[in-house]
């Protein structure tokens, strides 16, 4: 069940204690200015069908609690205590007055992302820029009957790394083990006569006695691996046994047992051929969507995390394309111009992309349209084909935001280790991270915009 609250306060409505008053100009004022509170709210509203039961907590308080958790970086325990003690946050939140106690449970912030998915944050953040761009004053295009092709649109595509122990063959295999063997004992009934063995003493010596040390040749992990394969089949074998007999397991451990037998499979199909890759390969056993990303960074040339796009319009990024999955981002970028059409009514006079984009269909998509893709041509260089190189440099600076953003991103609204632990939940987390991301935005906007209002009347720029 969903209530609408009274009204939308002001910062002359907010209540504080005697003698205190807040400061118009603080950054968490500033930053509530820049959202449509109550067109948001309006979509929020929709996802109660039910008119019974106890009433959700108001949109800004479910919205307000995850901008301040994404930007400051912290856990859902903390989330609601930095609420309570400071009055700033209380009002960015939608509190009438300041009040010194838990504005919420913490267990709250889980159904907090469940709500807010990935395409109700996408229509949030349309509606930010709108507002921003409204504020700006950006004026609007011609209404021409076939407009011509205008603006600059910025795409690529990064990892958001999730927050998961490295992935090694033999601690994957040891931890399955164990899971496997937790299972064994649950269900097994005294009654039933002796429990099958699982050599679970003999197992873990084994696991250690190569974990321990600081190098080890690959003739012992194959070893390692070889063991643990074997332990893991004679369990799955037993726990099968149980399960035939009427024995049963909570649905939490059914989906566990069934990631650890494609686990088995997989890394079985990889010590037979001897090989280090597999299809869908699974690197943890709590979060088995995660897939290994090849990104051939020098820092890691291998992320473990979801997969996205981003694209750059006038200092706004909108997250166009996430995938657990590993995919050629080239695939995208038909979509993301079309959307970009369907958003501004014209298509972009020129896509500044990295060099991945630049395959044969998106070359021929853009030139019927008359698009400059930024790059090279694609394959020798002609003898005699002239090649404006400003225009390369210019482009290749120009397409820097995109790296900008990422870093800003991922260096202060947590995109760069995504910390939540369903996959649901951790689509939430990068969508919040790219909303951030654009609030900031807005806000420098807002405050670039009042100063230049507040100038005195012959005040000169100076170069």
């Amino acid at each position: 069940m969903y209530k609408f609250p009274s009204k939308q306060i002001s910062i002359t409505d907010f209540g504080m204690p005697l003698g205190m008053k807040l400061d118009p100009n603080n950054r968490w004022v500033k930053k509530a200015e820049t959202i449509p509170w109550e067109e948001v709210e309006v979509r929020y509203a929709a996802l109660f069908k039910n008119r019974k039961g106890n009433v959700a907590k108001p949109l800004r308080m479910a919205l307000g609690a995850l901008i301040i958790q994404t930007e400051r970086r912290i856990s859902d325990e903390e989330t609601p205590m930095q609420i309570q003690e400071t009055p700033c946050l209380q009002y960015f939140c939608g509190m009438a007055a300041y009040e010194d106690k838990l504005p919420f449970d913490p267990s709250l912030m889980v159904y907090f992302r469940k709500r807010l998915t990935p395409e109700i944050l996408g229509e949030i953040n349309e509606m930010i820029i709108a507002k921003a761009e409204k504020k700006a004053a950006v004026p609007p295009d011609d209404d021409d009957a076939d407009p011509p092709n205008k603006g600059t649109l910025t795409v690529d595509a990064t990892c958001a790394p999730q927050n998961i122990r490295y992935p090694q063959d033999t601690s994957l295999l040891n931890e399955a083990r164990e899971n496997l063997e937790g299972m064994v004992d649950e269900l097994h009934d005294p009654e039933d006569g002796v429990k099958p063995r699982t050599y679970r003493k003999k197992a873990r010596r084994d696991h250690l006695r190569t974990a321990k040390k600081r190098k080890r040749t690959a003739k012992e992990i194959r070893g390692v691996v070889k063991k643990q394969l074997q332990y893991i089949r004679r369990d799955l074998e037993i726990v099968d046994a149980y399960l035939a007999k009427g024995k049963t397991l909570s649905q939490r451990d059914l989906d566990r047992l069934l990631t650890i037998k494609t686990l088995y499979e997989q890394q079985l199909q990889m010590y037979t051929n001897r090989t280090h890759t597999v299809e869908n390969r699974i690197v943890s056993l709590s979060q088995p969507w995660v897939r290994p990303i090849v990104r051939g960074k020098a820092k890691a040339k291998c992320e473990f995390g979801a997969k996205l796009d981003i694209s750059v319009v006038n200092g706004f990024t909108r997250l166009e394309y996430t995938s657990f999955d590993a995919y050629n981002e080239a695939g995208n970028l038909i979509d993301i111009i079309e959307r970009y059409r369907i958003r501004e009514g014209h298509y972009p006079e020129r896509v500044l992309a990295d060099g991945i984009y630049r395959n044969r269909d998106n070359l021929a998509f853009c030139r019927e349209r008359g698009i400059r893709l930024s790059g090279k041509p694609l394959g020798r260089p002609k003898k005699d084909a002239a090649t404006d190189k400003k225009q390369l440099r210019a482009d290749e600076i120009d397409r820097v935001e995109a790296e900008r953003k990422f870093s800003h991103a991922k260096g202060s609204f947590g995109l760069g280790l995504i910390r939540t632990r369903l996959k649901q939940t951790s689509e939430t987390a990068i969508a919040l991270s790219i909303l951030a991301l654009n609030i900031a935005r807005a806000g420098r906007i807002l405050r670039t915009l009042l100063r230049w209002l507040f100038l005195p009347r012959n005040f000169v720029f100076v170069q």
